[in-house]
């Protein structure tokens, strides 16, 4: 009872940071209880939870006892899995060396250990409340879409690419791809010139570590996303088949920008990765392939239009892609978790 009176006299303050490859986002809401939030957001040209992201981040959180912190899961060593059942999730993945979570009793994604051990260190100065997988974002912006036919779905971020096909809201097959460190990847042919030569994943400072395995005597985030409760989400935007033609047409600058080289370069890497990854998709028999004909974007860092010329030309695919503001989609998972 005192609880829900002093929530209802404090703001509630989300925080919410993205990990970038060079610099790091920091978006903020300050909610009152009848849901009236104070947007603040700022991006930081460094790498580490330094003294700067946290002095910023406390001129907040002092503002209330009831503040949540929230990061984009930046490990490389990521990924989801089409079933929950452990048995046979183990022909897919060594899970006696990941955290993972079931969705809807469906289908589990994971995190190494040591990678959120080392997520857990980085925060250790800021705290940390929840640690969310793309693939729960991705799964949740494409909600209406995933209950129907089978697609291939991504979300880019700056330094990977998280990829799911499902078809009737069935994971078939999913990838996390690292564009700096994936083996696949074609770095000698990634260096393009003019000539015919081509070189070509708190404001307080305790973290509530209920329910969680211990790792080397000490205990990581409690809270991997809560799979099993994001049946109940509700749907963040909608998704409709009108802006499905709109967006295979669209070739606006805001949402898809002009090429430049290094653009051109990391535009290519991506579409290199993911045709390798759906390859492994229809070649490995541990996965029920069927041909993909469409592949739905989630647009994180302004993507070039070479990237969708990629994959219509090489692949034969119909592209259809939409921003996705990672920093909100966090916070706004961040609120169904806590149910606000």
């Amino acid at each position: 009872m005192l609880r829900k009176i002093f929530e209802s006299i404090y703001l509630k303050i989300f925080v919410n940071v993205i990990v970038k490859k060079a610099s790091i986002e920091v978006y903020i809401e300050s909610c009152s209880k009848k849901d009236v939030c104070q947007r603040n957001s700022k991006i930081f040209d460094t790498h580490k939870i330094d003294n700067s992201v946290i002095e910023y981040v406390k001129e907040f959180t002092k503002e209330s006892p009831y503040s949540y912190i929230s990061v984009l899961d930046y490990s490389s060593s990521q990924g989801a899995i089409p079933t929950c059942d452990k048995n046979t999730a183990l022909t897919y993945h060594d899970l006696s060396i990941t955290e993972y979570k079931c969705y809807d009793d469906k289908w589990m994604f994971y995190t190494s250990k040591s990678d959120l051990y080392q997520i857990e260190k980085d925060f250790s100065k800021l705290g940390l409340d929840f640690v969310f997988s793309p693939f729960s974002i991705l799964s949740n912006f494409f909600k209406d879409k995933i209950d129907s036919y089978i697609a291939l779905y991504a979300i880019i971020q700056d330094s990977y690419v998280s990829i799911c096909v499902f078809e009737h809201g069935e994971l078939k097959y999913a990838d996390h791809l690292d564009l700096q460190h994936e083996e696949d990847s074609p770095d000698d042919m990634l260096l393009i010139d003019d000539s015919d030569d081509v070189d070509l994943d708190f404001g307080n400072d305790d973290i509530d570590l209920e329910d969680v395995d211990v790792i080397d005597e000490m205990e990581v985030l409690d809270d991997f996303g809560n799979i099993e409760e994001l049946d109940s989400l509700e749907e963040i935007d909608e998704f409709s088949e009108h802006k499905d033609i709109e967006e295979e047409l669209l070739e606006a600058d805001e949402v898809i920008a002009e090429s430049d080289d290094e653009g051109f370069n990391e535009d290519y890497q991506r579409f290199y990765l993911i045709q390798s990854s759906l390859g492994h998709f229809y070649n490995d028999k541990r996965y029920k392939s069927d041909f993909i004909e469409n592949i739905y974007i989630a647009d994180g860092i302004g993507v070039s239009k070479d990237l969708k010329r990629y994959l219509e030309d090489e692949m034969f695919l119909n592209v259809y892609i939409r921003h996705v503001d990672l920093p909100i989609e966090v916070c706004e998972l961040a609120k169904l978790e806590l149910d606000v």
